[in-house]
């Protein structure tokens, strides 16, 4: 049994992970791209937003249910399209989806999973959706969506900000080397390195396809029976193509920091996706969670739910199933004490007003000419 005595927040989950694996795999799954500003920054954002607590409503019952494209779960975190997760745990994902399940909640099951995505569907007990890319082979592009609507997939998600190699210079120091997925055993690819030489094998980077537009996305949309989101929006304008393209919903990503480094942290251009996709998808956030505070301030700029990825791997490397399911009921207990303390007994009543980020003191001084010098 894990003793969870210790285990108090996310953090603490983190620093046994990081004393439980190797080197390499710690640094792969914590690490990000080449300086990793927006990595340390995002932690700093979510800080700077402050919440603005409400006083006698009643709180007696909180209720953190939702939907996302009309599949109810318990509370608004799921489980972000994160690859090999054999990375932390011997039962990768097979654990990952049984924890999903067994908490409500819904998982997005990476295409560079440890297991072929009908092993992982064999498992489970919920929702579940099939993250891919849009691949140089349009041929490959649709069997990928045909081999996760037969396995049980409700919906698919395109990650689009990955078209290139990122240069993350832990994997390079580490001389990491990432497997071939078991989903493209067919294609025989060559393990992936993360050096920039010229004989470096690039395994998934010879098939995605580095000149995808929206053409390729109408193609898609075109050739499936399945809702389709799309990851990796940071921008409002990129929001607004996609509501006219007639994507379901977007995850507004910036991969985890770990494909451009000094982008915004995704919390920061929450508000203007929202606004351009104008109630016409469904918004989620994923980047930096690790508080239910921090659940709270994205439901607030106007995310539907939210997704963590590296947490995810930390409760596995702790405890498997049953560690990434503390991971999961710890989030959402902090969340629904974030919720009662602010006012808020359900996920409709936050909204804006309960963040800010300008001190009203500071707003006070400024209208009456800043503080005076003392009278001497």
């Amino acid at each position: 049994m894990l003793d969870k005595s210790r285990l108090v927040n996310i953090y603490d989950y983190e620093a046994v992970a990081k004393k439980t694996l190797p080197k390499e795999q710690y640094d792969f799954i914590a690490g990000g791209a080449t300086d990793e500003i927006t990595l340390r920054r995002t932690r700093a954002v979510y800080e700077s937003i402050l919440l603005k607590p409400r006083v006698l409503t009643d709180v007696s019952h909180i209720d953190t249910s939702t939907s996302v494209l009309g599949h109810p779960i318990k509370f608004p975190i799921m489980l972000d399209p994160a690859g090999a997760h054999k990375r932390a745990h011997p039962d990768a994902e097979i654990a990952t989806v049984k924890a999903a399940g067994a908490e409500g909640t819904l998982m997005v099951v990476s295409s560079a999973a440890s297991h072929t995505l009908e092993e992982v569907s064999k498992h489970a007990t919920g929702p579940i959706w099939f993250q891919q890319y849009i691949y140089r082979d349009p041929g490959l592009t649709k069997e990928m969506m045909q081999r996760a609507e037969e396995a049980g997939y409700s919906v698919i998600c395109l990650t689009l900000d990955s078209k290139v190699k990122p240069k993350r210079e832990r994997n390079i120091r580490n001389k990491y080397v990432s497997d071939s997925p078991p989903n493209y055993a067919g294609l025989k690819l060559k393990p992936y390195s993360w050096e920039f030489t010229p004989d470096a094998p690039a395994g998934l980077n010879d098939i995605r396809d580095p000149g995808a537009s929206w053409k390729d996305l109408d193609w898609v949309l075109s050739n499936t029976t399945m809702p389709v989101i799309v990851k990796g929006i940071m921008t409002g304008e990129d929001a607004r193509l996609c509501a006219e393209h007639g994507v379901k919903g977007l995850i507004v990503s910036n991969h985890g920091a770990r494909q451009l480094d000094t982008t915004f942290a995704t919390i920061e251009v929450l508000p203007e996706v929202v606004d351009a996709s104008d109630g016409k998808l469904e918004v989620y956030l994923d980047g930096g969670i690790r508080r239910g505070t921090d659940i709270f301030k994205a439901l607030a700029l106007g995310a539907k739910a939210v997704l963590i990825g590296r947490p995810l791997f930390w409760g596995l490397a702790v405890g498997g199933e049953e560690g990434l399911r503390s991971v999961l009921q710890m989030l959402r207990e902090e969340l629904e004490i974030t919720m009662a303390m602010c006012g808020t007994p359900d996920l409709e009543s936050i909204d804006r007003s309960f963040v800010g980020t300008t001190s009203p003191l500071m707003a006070a001084l400024s209208n009456i000419g800043g503080l005076r010098p003392p009278i001497a």
